[in-house]
């Protein structure tokens, strides 16, 4: 199998050109309040604010737009936690295209539903992503479906990348931006973006020490697998991708690890201060901020919201003491 090849910036201008018919700017914002917590100065990027609640919505309008009437008329299927196949839902019902999602079994309802309501429909096998992906990857073989790899495609990455790009024109002299690492996409994305604009702007990803699939195989530079127990399902992989990685080892200056406790701390400090709702791979990127606050003091940083879609049960245990 011939290896994808990685976007550049012209791919992601393109992209960008591509989505703005279906998919406005998301904000930037700045609250005093986490500033104080965090001691830097500290830009979010709502993605959370998209219309699935997620970023990786623009990586799907911007592949499923290109699709060939053949692939069209085949139909999709992909797997995910539920983010990225929320993403292939949306643009799948924007373009008329049958759309199949496989999903772990015990997979985020509010994601579920979004992708059922959105017209796709919803596989559930094993009891993890990489479970869902191998079924995913038999049926795609079986029936013919065009298969949409949540990583190993240029086409999301361009489109994800495109967000980098706002953050960029809205606030020139970010010196920091930091985002969690799932596949990989997000940050893959987000370097190609910045090396080009300016080198000297960091890049930090951000993985749950109970899934460091990602985080070894940038370390070790090869692919590896790793146990995924994180809670956070936007970072559960237990295998690295090829394309991402290929990138990352390329242009990331560094890649941290944060607890479970730390990613829940950080949910919570991001609804608080900012009163949007966060799921727990959405606040990774307050984790590492707040978790080395000496890097990054005195800083312009830009974390990443990647996505809002928490479950009420996920919210429940974020606080279990709270009382009305």
């Amino acid at each position: 199998m011939t290896a994808a090849i990685a976007p550049d910036l012209a791919d992601v201008l393109a992209a960008r050109r591509r989505i703005a018919p279906y998919l406005r700017p998301t904000p930037l914002y700045r609250y005093p309040a986490l500033d104080t917590t965090a001691g830097a100065q500290l830009w979010v990027k709502h993605e959370n604010h998209q219309p699935v609640g997620a970023f990786k919505v623009r990586g799907g309008v911007n592949l499923i737009s290109q699709l060939s009437d053949d692939e069209r008329s085949r139909g999709v299927i992909t797997a995910s936690t539920g983010n990225h196949g929320q993403s292939v839902a949306y643009a799948a019902n924007l373009f008329d295209v049958h759309a199949i999602v496989c999903v772990p079994e015990q997979a985020n309802p509010v994601k579920v539903e979004s992708m059922r309501a959105l017209g796709a429909e919803v596989v559930f096998s094993g009891q993890d992503f990489d479970d869902a992906r191998e079924h995913c990857e038999k049926l795609s073989a079986e029936h013919g479906y065009r298969y949409v790899h949540s990583g190993n495609e240029p086409a999301l990455i361009a489109g994800v990348a495109t967000y980098t790009l706002e953050i960029l024109e809205s606030e020139p002299d970010i010196e920091v931006i930091v985002v969690a690492v799932g596949g990989g996409s997000g940050a893959a994305g987000t370097c190609t973006v910045a090396k080009a604009v300016r080198p000297s702007i960091e890049v930090i990803g951000v993985q749950s020490e109970a899934a460091p699939a990602a985080y070894r195989s940038w370390q070790a530079h090869a692919l590896v697998t790793d146990a995924a127990s994180t809670f956070a399902e936007g970072l559960a992989t237990r295998t690295a991708f090829d394309l991402p990685q290929r990138i990352l080892w390329q242009l990331l200056d560094d890649f941290v690890l944060v607890s479970e406790d730390a990613l829940r701390a950080a949910t919570r400090t991001m609804i608080s201060k900012t009163r949007n709702l966060v799921e727990p791979a959405g606040a990774a990127a307050l984790a590492a901020v707040l978790a080395d606050p000496a890097r990054f003091a005195g800083r312009k940083v830009a974390v990443i919201c990647s996505g809002g879609n928490i479950s009420p049960a996920q919210l429940i245990r974020l606080w279990p003491d709270a009382t009305a």
